[in-house]
């Protein structure tokens, strides 16, 4: 599996929670890109979704992290857990928001990561929380 299948099949995943859920989703083309899917809400204002996804427990890259300040932009961080080929193990998929990512974020002398220890230590209230995208909230 290579990291490009795995960020696709974490995409296709965090779209389809999204529409199970009654969401108006979409998913933008590109490979270098800052927006994963686009949702319209019924105000007629968008939410945006930037998809990082794993196939191993491990932190995520976040060299290409673009954080805004826009209440509406969310991060859906995406860990199969190891168990990406077994299509009954679902992944684990935390929805933060953008203006919150930061208290996230570790820097090394060479790399830029999303700490997988501190979003399972401080971000439970993030874990499957897809109601932040769905009823477009900003705030826990």
């Amino acid at each position: 599996m290579t990291t490009y299948n795995t960020n696709l099949a974490a995409e296709f995943y965090v779209l389809s929670m999204l529409h199970r859920l009654g969401a108006d989703a979409a998913l933008t083309l590109g490979n270098k890109k800052a927006v994963d899917i686009l949702v319209a809400n019924e105000n007629k204002t968008f939410t945006t979704v930037e998809v990082k996804g794993l196939a191993k427990a491990y932190d995520w890259p976040a060299d290409n992290i673009h954080q805004f300040k826009d209440t509406q932009h969310f991060y859906a961080i995406v860990s199969f857990e190891g168990r990406i080929t077994d299509p009954l193990f679902p992944p684990s998929v935390w929805i933060i928001p953008s203006k919150k990512l930061s208290s996230f974020i570790k820097k090394y002398e060479t790399r830029i990561v999303i700490s997988r220890a501190k979003v399972k230590a401080e971000g439970q209230k993030y874990l499957h929380n897809w109601s932040l995208i769905t009823e477009g909230k900003d705030e826990l």
